[in-house]
């Protein structure tokens, strides 16, 4: 197994030569034809941004995804959308959810803390040019001061995929009506999947299920 170290040529090195973990590659930058480049071959950077790292880039080869129509909705979700507590739009605050997935709980504030500045400047490059999406939650006003944010998720948009990047919830639940909210519509323009890039209890409550790299890569292209 080895770690590639990458130049400022727009190239990713075969994942199966990769680490267990999924690392395959430092370095390079965070440009949008290098991100573009990076998840249309199951690539994303994670890397902590407040210890000085450079760009480290993941591809692993047990995938984790959720089809849009398999979400599972238990109960207690169904009887809050009934309640229709919250509202739920996309890319009505992209810079609200990014923001809100950086510094929610203190995260920003972590040892490890990946959700930095120039992954929010290249994530709202990429919004701006059409490859990624936000999910807001909206906890409905009872005043004239407006409705508020209350959770969200976003991620990258490409090939008729959603790669999940990150989610937050200021109030119980917010998370999983994003992702319910997601799936829905997923499934009604013919989104293929959600990629959760990883297993978490989460995921795994909502129909999340584990396939190839190879299958990934074939309902990709």
């Amino acid at each position: 197994m080895s770690v590639w170290q990458l130049d400022n040529e727009l190239w990713f090195p075969d994942p199966h030569s990769g680490e267990d973990d999924g690392l395959v590659a430092v370095g390079g930058d965070l440009s949008l034809s290098r991100l573009l480049l990076a998840y249309s071959n199951g690539f994303f950077p994670w890397y902590a941004f407040n210890e000085g790292y450079e760009p480290h880039w993941y591809c692993p080869l047990d995938r984790y995804v959720i089809f849009p129509n398999e979400i599972h909705i238990s109960h207690s979700m169904r009887r809050l959308l009934r309640q229709q507590k919250y509202e739920v739009t996309i890319n009505q605050d992209f810079e609200g959810v990014i923001n809100g997935c950086s510094r929610a709980q203190g995260r920003d504030e972590q040892e490890g803390a990946w959700l930095g500045p120039d992954i929010i400047t290249a994530y709202a490059k990429l919004h701006r040019h059409g490859y990624a999406a936000s999910v807001e939650v909206w906890e409905k006003a009872d005043t004239a001061l407006g409705r508020r944010l209350v959770g969200g998720l976003y991620g990258v948009t490409l090939c008729q995929a959603f790669f999940g990047e990150s989610m937050f919830s200021l109030v119980p639940n917010a998370s999983k009506l994003a992702l319910i909210h997601l799936a829905k519509a997923m499934e009604t323009i013919g989104g293929r999947f959600i990629d959760c890039q990883f297993e978490r209890p989460l995921f795994v409550s909502m129909g999340g299920r584990h396939i190839s790299y190879e299958q990934y890569m074939e309902l990709l292209k």
